[in-house]
């Protein structure tokens, strides 16, 4: 079967896409996030799904909480982060892709310090995102994956590059750009 380009990049021609933006974090990714940023203080890992990042972060001797609005038999289940009123010093997570802005605006209000997100390099396009977000000036570094990642369970990389964001809320300027 002959695929389109569109395929081939790893657009989602069909429009299906898996229920509730559940793609787990490879492991590969948070163990290079760990090598270039240090968090002082508690983590909250907000969309937690099968605990792929907060299962790392403990490892690594942080101390974590875990929450998601469904119940994937890790941390809190039923856990809504855009309505909650929980602080936290960071957050880590891989967010819903389709709730991104979202959830990186309510990250700044709830988070001392850090707030690490795994997104898409195209989620530093747009004008919603530079108005609302990026012009707060708390983007202060973008960490871009030079290998792509896999998000299935079969080892196969993807098309997508991915990128993790580090917002800092006592960060006021322009972010640094790094490659891993």
């Amino acid at each position: 079967m002959l695929k389109t380009s569109q395929q081939i990049i790893g657009s989602n021609i069909t429009g299906k896409r898996v229920d509730h933006d559940f793609y787990p974090t490879p492991p590969e990714a948070v163990e290079a996030l760990l090598k270039l940023e240090k968090f002082e203080g508690e983590i909250w890992e907000c969309a937690c799904g099968d605990g792929a990042i907060s299962k790392i972060l403990l490892q690594h001797g942080y101390k974590v909480y875990s929450s998601d609005l469904i119940d994937r038999g890790y941390g809190s289940p039923n856990h809504d982060f855009l309505t909650s009123q929980l602080k936290s010093d960071n957050i880590v997570t891989n967010p819903p892709f389709n709730l991104s802005l979202e959830f990186t605006l309510k990250a700044l209000q709830c988070v001392k310090n850090k707030a690490v997100f795994l997104n898409k390099i195209t989620f530093l396009e747009g004008i919603k995102r530079k108005n609302n977000l990026f012009n707060l000036n708390k983007l202060k570094k973008v960490h871009i994956f030079s290998k792509r990642l896999g998000f299935n369970n079969k080892g196969k990389k993807g098309l997508i590059c991915f990128a993790w964001y580090v917002f800092d809320v006592n960060y006021n300027g322009k972010p640094t750009i790094d490659w891993i």
